[in-house]
């Protein structure tokens, strides 16, 4: 019996040290130091990592080559002393215009996989990139094109919507509600857009900040309709994540894709500050 226990007390180990992990997945995600401000030309700093835990720096930065910010008015803005370290990146944006800016990290890439000799292959890319690094005829061949878009808002003064514009590009949130309008015990209506287009029957997952300090994930789930609109009660003031996706999971059986017509997911993500009432 003791020699059984011997053998077992590893594997009980093994176990315990998995199944917390299992129950956290990485997120990536843009946390402003403020998302409503006022006063001539303030400022906002953004952290920009990927976590275990909501708003935790804990595992790796967020790369800020796809950083974008948009004016009130729709143009292009700056973004200042940008700095990447071991947990975390970090930008600064001056608000030199009244209105509310939208400011996002997008990524739009190639992904290939395939076999040489037994031995598995990847690489990614462009189209052209890619066209040159793989060989001809290469077996079990896999082409997906991975396109993601984090996003926050941020108002200086009266809100606006000229910056929230989608740009018909991969998944996309079109705010209903403004979204520095948002407070506890209210409704916000939001659409998701695929390509510019409704993006029907995706969920949204809706996660409040503090996950490092309660037992449950607090996770809100809703669906998008035939508009793809979707609402969301905010149960008490915070921080929140809303992540959704659209198109293949990872491993899912289907088409293996081509250079001319990869196998596409999308997903999104949008930090939102939910104010007391």
């Amino acid at each position: 019996m003791t020699s059984l226990l011997s053998r077992l007390a590893p594997i009980a180990l093994a176990l315990a040290a998995v199944l917390p992990l299992s129950a956290h997945a990485h997120r990536s995600w843009l946390l402003p130091s403020a998302t409503v401000l006022s006063g001539n030309e303030p400022w906002v700093t953004v952290d920009a990592a990927v976590s275990n835990d909501l708003f935790f720096f804990d595992h790796n930065p967020v790369k800020l080559d796809g950083l974008q910010v948009f004016a009130p008015d729709g143009s292009k803005a700056t973004p200042e002393n940008l700095n990447t370290g071991k947990y975390r990146s970090t930008f600064d944006l001056k608000l030199a215009h009244k209105g509310t800016y939208k400011l996002a990290v997008v990524n739009d890439q190639l992904m290939a996989s395939w076999t040489v000799d037994g031995e598995n292959k990847r690489a990614r890319g462009t189209a052209e990139s890619l066209a040159k690094e793989i060989p001809a005829n290469a077996p079990d061949l896999k082409i997906t094109r991975n396109q993601s878009r984090m996003e926050v808002f941020v108002t200086s003064g009266k809100p606006s919507d000229k910056a929230l514009a989608p740009t018909n590009q991969g998944l996309e949130l079109v705010p209903i509600t403004h979204p520095n309008d948002l407070v506890a015990g209210g409704q916000a209506s939001f659409r998701l857009l695929m390509d510019g287009k409704p993006a029907a029957g995706v969920e949204v997952t809706v996660i409040p900040g503090g996950v490092r300090y309660r037992d449950q994930l607090g996770d809100i789930k809703v669906s998008t309709d035939a508009d793809g609109k979707f609402t969301v009660q905010w149960p008490a003031p915070g921080m929140y994540w809303l992540t959704a996706s659209h198109g293949a999971a990872p491993g899912a059986a289907g088409p293996s894709g081509t250079l001319d017509k990869p196998v596409r997911r999308a997903g999104y993500s949008a930090t939102l500050e939910v104010l007391p009432q």
